[in-house]
């Protein structure tokens, strides 16, 4: 192999890594954007969740002090003054 051939094949070569490593390029891109993606979805619905469990938390407290309420009513109710 005559060294023109030898370079010719090492440029062969470095076009064929270029071009791959382009296109690892292109798919880690789409990977970090869908990753966004993905982390502002998480995001959104875990700030739903919280908002949710505040409610509960909320809807629970009334209704324990209806609860308690509803008791002192009863106990009213039995023991007449």
């Amino acid at each position: 192999m005559t060294a023109d051939e030898d370079i010719a094949a090492v440029a062969g070569q470095l076009a064929g890594l270029t071009r791959t490593v382009e296109e690892m390029e292109q798919r880690l891109k789409a990977l970090v954007e869908r990753a966004d993606t993905q982390q502002a979805l998480a995001s959104s619905q875990k700030e739903r969740t919280d908002i949710q469990q505040e409610r509960i938390d909320l809807a629970a407290k009334e209704l324990a002090e209806v609860s308690e309420r509803l008791q002192a009513a009863a106990n009213a109710l039995r023991h007449p003054l």
